[in-house]
């Protein structure tokens, strides 16, 4: 049975609400985890509408969260009456207040005030941030020096002083604001001129930041002017070093918080405001990358050592490591523990792609078992000693013609998703016909649903009927000879057929 969030479900509240049911744009939050900040209790209502008002009652672990308009509370009751809102990993309980509106003392309420100031971000379809005011004279977009900025594939936070690094190299920047929107981390930034504006977006629009992720994509804003209150990580107006930094402004927004906390969901809602599914052991990596980011793509720096457990140590091979993981890097070493054959340890050549592999393959099954892929404590793979043998378990990889990722700009960095049922097949020669990869492809064990051919021939999507077959015929299929010196290449695709 579906509890209603005003029905028989709020018999075990003990609150200051008596729950008459009426709806109301106040929601009464209880059962907060007593370290709970206002940022995450906001982010919440933010898949919604706009939030409004907040009042944090710390000591009962209760909160008032008060929403632009009842639809929206009604909206976010009901969703969360059909998907237990989880905040750290603990469930909470949202039920209507008997309050229609937050009258909230505001010399008290300071601090949440400043935290509902970063957090509203933009709402309306490229409105500037509450309380940016528009210039009236909206220009044509070509003119104006303030780009908008949106990040694809956001696998590592992008700062503020990121953007000002990367941007500047056309020109002055004036002023930055980020913020995050549709579950995507997008900025607003000023140039002086508009030339530079249309300098950077030639330049930049389509560019990664970091090697194989992050990705730049750039319009023009419809507004001429953006109005800067607060010089912080989330705005700032270089213009005005003597702007103040809005007392107790949360330095992340909630989707990032959310993504560093423990265990990356802070924020269990799905669908609703999905957090970056990035593991704890990204934030060292990303500060490590944001330190040194240059165009293209620059090698992040953490951890390039990956601990893979969980193997299946009947089929498993270096080679076959090599092939799965080279899909999100380029391979250096492969090591299967001599005592502990269903572990191994996989060397990349930087802490990106270790990052990228991770969070593509840990929970993935291959032969049968669901691996699981952390970062291991090791700095290098090492080679065992001149004249030893160790039965084939470890392999160097470094000068091997299988990388993917060697050439800069290579079209493979667009190219990474994660694993799928359908497979992108390329280099096919002309007289490979369509009968001839079904079969190839059947007898890796799995079943061959669908199949097309690109135009060319030369490649095609290939559609096995579940994930596990598709990886299994990436690792036998990859790199095979289809003669005329064609060798196949198979990586995953995000397309269906």
């Amino acid at each position: 049975i579906c509890l209603s969030a005003n029905g028989n479900d709020n018999k075990k509240f003990k609150g200051d609400d008596k729950m008459d049911g009426t709806p109301s744009r106040v929601l009464h939050i209880r059962k907060l985890p007593g370290e709970v900040t206002e940022t995450e209790v906001i982010a919440l209502g933010l898949p919604f509408g706009k939030v409004t008002n907040i009042l944090m009652l710390k000591g009962k672990n209760q909160a008032f969260l008060e929403l632009a308009t009842e639809e929206a509370a009604i909206t976010m009751v009901n969703y969360y009456s059909a998907v237990t809102p989880h905040l750290r990993n603990q469930p909470i309980y949202i039920q209507y207040s008997n309050h229609k509106e937050l009258k909230t003392d505001n010399t008290l309420n300071q601090r949440a005030q400043a935290v509902l100031q970063a957090v509203t971000a933009v709402q309306a379809s490229n409105a500037p941030i509450s309380g940016t005011t528009v210039s009236e004279s909206a220009v044509t977009p070509a003119q104006s020096p303030v780009l908008r900025i949106i990040i694809d594939n956001m696998y590592y936070p992008v700062t503020l002083d990121v953007l000002h690094q990367i941007f500047s190299k056309f020109g002055a920047v004036l002023k930055i604001i980020t913020f995050t929107k549709n579950n995507q981390f997008q900025a607003l930034l000023q140039f002086g001129d508009p030339v530079n504006a249309q300098q950077a977006k030639q330049a930049l629009d389509g560019q990664n930041i970091y090697n194989a992720c992050c990705t730049l994509r750039i319009d023009f804003s419809k507004l001429v002017n953006l109005n800067v209150k607060y010089n912080n990580d989330k705005s700032r107006d270089y213009t005005r070093p003597d702007l103040p930094s809005g007392d107790g402004q949360p330095t992340l927004d909630p989707a990032i918080a959310a993504a560093f906390a423990k265990e990356t969901s802070l924020l269990a809602v799905p669908g609703a405001l999905s957090p970056l599914a990035i593991p704890n052991a990204a934030a060292a990596a990303a500060a490590a990358a944001a330190g040194r980011v240059g165009m293209p793509g620059v090698s992040a720096g953490g951890n390039t050592v990956l601990l893979v457990s969980n193997l299946n140590e009947e089929m498993v091979t270096p080679q076959s490591l090599f092939t799965l993981f080279g899909v999100y890097g380029d391979v250096q070493r492969v090591k299967i523990l001599y005592n502990k054959k269903d572990s191994a340890l996989i060397q990349m050549a930087d802490g990106n792609q270790s990052q990228l592999a991770m969070s593509h393959l840990n929970g993935q099954k291959m032969y049968g078992k669901i691996i699981r892929v952390t970062l291991s404590k090791h700095q290098t793979v090492q080679l065992p000693r001149e004249g030893l043998d160790d039965q084939g378990l470890t392999k160097d990889f470094g000068n091997s013609p299988l990388h993917r990722f060697k050439k800069p700009g290579s079209k493979n960095f667009q190219n990474i998703f994660p694993p799928s049922a359908t497979l992108h097949l390329s280099n096919i020669p002309p007289s490979v016909a369509e009968e001839d990869l079904r079969t190839l492809f059947a007898n890796t064990g799995g079943t061959v649903k669908a199949f097309k051919f690109f135009q060319d021939h030369k490649m095609a999507l290939l559609q096995m009927s579940t994930v596990e077959e598709a990886i299994q015929a990436l690792i036998d299929l990859h790199n095979y000879n289809l003669g005329e010196s064609h060798h196949l290449r198979v990586s995953f695709s995000k397309s269906t057929i």
